[in-house]
């Protein structure tokens, strides 16, 4: 344990070995990490760069900031989610790794939002934001210090949607890399990471069998493809809603009946909210659900699930089953419906996430993205950015060759092919 401890807000640093075998064990699965981090040490990319983060603070986490710390940067830490968060994780944060820390789980609101304050008293340059949390309060309740920042990235597309409207009302202050824009990230979080790691969290707490259950989920971006594409692989009818025509078309043409949520509310049994949008699950669905439903959210903040009608239409008719699944019963005759994880994150608030290799792609993206806009600090205009391909290609070429696979190039005839104008 380090002779002074940072800043930090933790439920138990006694539990700082078992949080560093959990990152170790992590560590070991990301093979893009180890790689960024040993050149990270050596050349010392983020020196002088203090980073504000709100992040799930888990052991995958612990990797990537582990290896900003070794490329030189100063690092302030909060949890992006209430239910996220790893204690044990946490503690070997601050003492193990010096990093200041300030996330306990199941904090309530205000905890919640002191861990934000704390990250932002440490006024960083550069920001780091899972769900835009962070850059919300910074930008809401303490505009004159936004223009502190250089830069920041953005991990989720919720995030992004939030930080685009910011940014149409004039109000965002500095530039914000949406690294959901990234292909690589893209198809290994959101589909890959995400549909293996949401039905982990609803089969760990229901302890359902998906084989011959309807599924019904709510949204076909590439979460609600990786979740459809799954709940099917195990044996589930799938039902997918949309309101996009072109992603109901998709769906449709992938195989998956296709509906309106009104009606496919009367056939689910588990229901997972995909969307980035609010009210997806509402009065209306519930009150025609079969009895024993299940519903999940898979999207970043629990708006997803009305919570408040759900809670007055069980009228304190309501209890708890097992470790995060709660039974709201909707009147004497009405359907007994089960909620996950408080309708948070379920993928993450009732196990353990996305598995170790898909964070590996996922956080190499944000380590070199840091570093990208270290480099390029004040090149970007105020707004949401892309990350640049370069990057992303980077990203990719460094995980296949972990995965000792080898790929072909371009002959210069076939470069001089591509590039000229044949009429």
């Amino acid at each position: 344990m380090s002779a002074s401890l940072p800043p930090h807000d933790v439920a138990d640093l006694g539990l700082a070995g078992l949080g560093q075998a959990r990152a170790e064990w992590a560590a070991e699965q990301m093979p893009v990490m180890a790689t960024v981090r040993r050149r990270f040490s050596a050349e010392r990319p983020l020196t002088g760069w203090r980073i504000g983060a709100s992040l799930h603070v888990t052991a995958e986490t612990a990797v990537l900031l582990g290896t900003l710390s070794a490329g030189g940067a100063e690092l302030f830490v909060c949890a992006s989610n209430p239910l996220s968060t790893n204690d044990e994780v946490a503690a070997f944060l601050v003492a193990e790794e010096a990093i200041a820390t300030f996330a306990r789980r199941g904090e309530d609101p205000e905890r919640y939002r002191r861990h934000v304050e704390a990250v932002l008293d440490a006024h960083p340059r550069l920001t780091v934001d899972d769900g835009c949390d962070l850059v919300a309060r910074l930008h809401l309740a303490r505009p004159s210090q936004a223009v502190e920042v250089v830069a920041g990235t953005e991990d989720t597309s919720t995030g992004a949607v939030r930080l685009r409207a910011l940014a149409a009302s004039g109000g965002l202050h500095y530039p914000v890399l949406s690294l959901s824009a990234s292909q690589t990230r893209s198809l290994a979080d959101n589909r890959h990471g995400t549909g293996q790691s949401v039905l982990d969290g609803i089969i760990r707490t229901t302890n359902a069998l998906l084989a011959g259950a309807t599924v019904v989920v709510a949204g076909y971006g590439n979460c609600g493809k990786g979740v459809a594409s799954r709940a099917r692989g195990l044996g589930a009818v799938v039902i997918v809603t949309e309101v996009d025509p072109r992603r109901a078309l998709e769906a449709a043409m992938d195989g998956f009946e296709v509906s309106s949520m009104a009606a496919a509310a009367r056939e689910g049994d588990i229901f997972v909210t995909a969307t980035g949008n609010r009210d997806v699950l509402t009065r209306e669905h519930f009150a025609v659900m079969r009895d024993g439903a299940v519903l999940a959210n898979a999207g970043q903040l629990d708006v997803e699930i009305d919570l408040g009608a759900l809670d007055e239409l069980a009228a304190g008719q309501r209890r708890r089953l097992r470790p995060n699944l709660e039974e709201y019963r909707l009147g004497p005759s009405g359907p007994r419906l089960r909620l996950l994880a408080e309708g948070r994150l379920v993928n993450l608030a009732a196990a353990d996430g996305h598995p170790p290799q898909v964070m590996d792609l996922s956080f190499g993206l944000q380590a070199l993205s840091l570093e990208w806009l270290a480099e390029t600090a004040g090149g970007l205009p105020p707004g949401v950015h892309e990350p640049p391909a370069a990057i992303d290609e980077e990203l990719a070429r460094l995980k296949l060759e972990a995965m000792g696979v080898e790929i072909d190039t371009l002959t210069r005839a076939q470069e001089r092919y591509l590039a000229a104008f044949e009429p």
